[in-house]
């Protein structure tokens, strides 16, 4: 490719804070929960840049013609590849398209198109634009945006505040997890978290189900946390991991005492069934992440522990990404912690997010 900013770029990145910054002159803009991705075309030739280098071009191919027709015919521009499933952000859908066998990449690429929204542009032509402002940069990316066309979409963007603030809250109803906020008069500088992103955090109290030890052998690498169902079933939420080292140590002398002393009184003990993973949520659930892992690592415990957590969000029954241990709760009861304390986002469809007016 003969362009002004080449691939591999690591993408620019963004810090977390708490709530929106109320000082310097920024722009809002939605946080998607997708891969990110940087798009670099040179005449028909399209590759798709992702976060750690490696292309996602062949995963992805029913986007290369609409960046072909939406896009000049030399630039490079910044952003999210993500997948709707009936108006909503469905990133389960997304993780299925990365999948070595051509023949399912084809066919997901038709039953779960995937769509690519741009929010930031690095080159056009033989102009390199990574020192320039960000405002320069949006008004390129805007005009650029003007061709846009299905699945090909602009990112919304404001510099109102208030208005920042109601997408904070609503668009979380559609999938995403936050904001990111830009300052308008700094350059793209990739791999540097120079921008910032306001993401949604919570805590709900969970039941310490189990746990598995460090990959250096040395402590308690993860939890397995879990919450009662309306049948009072202890379904399997995810995990609470990266915890310091001294915690690690701590943890196996504090959960000792709770390892059960026969698997199978522990209400997870057939989750090495695949037909157990059915109807419920149990851990170790066969599928393509968790394949090759040593089942053997996992201790199982009574289920009594009780422990607040921080979550960003629930997906699909789970939690999405890794929570925070916030410390022990000795004064809930096990059976307490059920899922009507975990906050659900009114729906909200990405079209509405889409067409959102800055």
């Amino acid at each position: 490719m003969d362009l002004p900013v080449a691939p591999p770029v690591k993408p620019m990145l963004a810090k977390a804070v708490d709530g929106i910054p109320e000082i310097g002159d920024l722009a809002f803009e939605p946080k998607w929960d997708g891969f990110r991705c940087i798009v670099f075309r040179d005449g028909d030739e399209v590759h798709l840049g992702s976060r750690n280098e490696k292309p996602l071009t062949r995963y992805f191919p029913e986007l290369l013609q609409p960046l072909r027709d939406c896009l000049p015919d030399r630039c490079v521009v910044d952003g999210e590849i993500i997948v709707t499933v009936e108006d909503h952000l469905g990133f389960d859908s997304l993780q299925q398209r990365i999948h070595p066998a051509e023949s399912r990449v084809n066919r997901l690429a038709e039953e779960t198109p995937a769509e690519f929204v741009a929010f930031d542009v690095l080159a056009v032509n033989d102009t390199d634009l990574t020192d320039e402002p960000f405002r320069d940069r949006r008004q390129i990316l805007e005009a650029l945006g003007a061709s846009f066309a299905a699945p090909i979409h602009l990112v919304p963007s404001t510099l109102d505040r208030e208005i920042a603030q109601d997408w904070y809250v609503r668009f979380e109803g559609a999938g995403l997890d936050g904001l990111i906020a830009k300052p308008r008069d700094g350059t793209y500088q990739p791999n540097k978290r120079v921008q910032y992103k306001v993401k949604h955090t919570r805590t709900a109290d969970v039941v310490i189900a189990g746990y598995r030890l460090h990959k250096d052998g040395e402590g308690v690498g993860s939890m397995l946390v879990g919450l009662h169902d309306d049948e009072g079933r202890l379904q399997h939420m995810g995990v609470a991991s990266s915890f310091k080292a001294s915690l690690r140590a701590e943890l196996v002398e504090t959960l000792a005492p709770f390892i059960v002393d026969d698997p199978a009184d522990h209400p997870w003990s057939e989750w090495m069934n695949p037909d157990a993973h059915e109807e419920g949520l149990m851990p170790g659930g066969p599928n393509r992440w968790s394949a090759g892992r040593d089942t053997a690592m996992w201790v199982p415990l009574t289920c009594e522990l009780v422990a607040e957590v921080k979550y960003e969000a629930v997906l699909n029954g789970r939690f999405r990404g890794t929570t925070r241990f916030v410390h022990w709760r000795p004064d809930r009861d096990a059976a307490s912690c059920v899922y009507d304390q975990l906050e659900v986002a009114a729906p909200v469809g990405i079209s509405e997010v889409l067409g959102a007016e800055g």
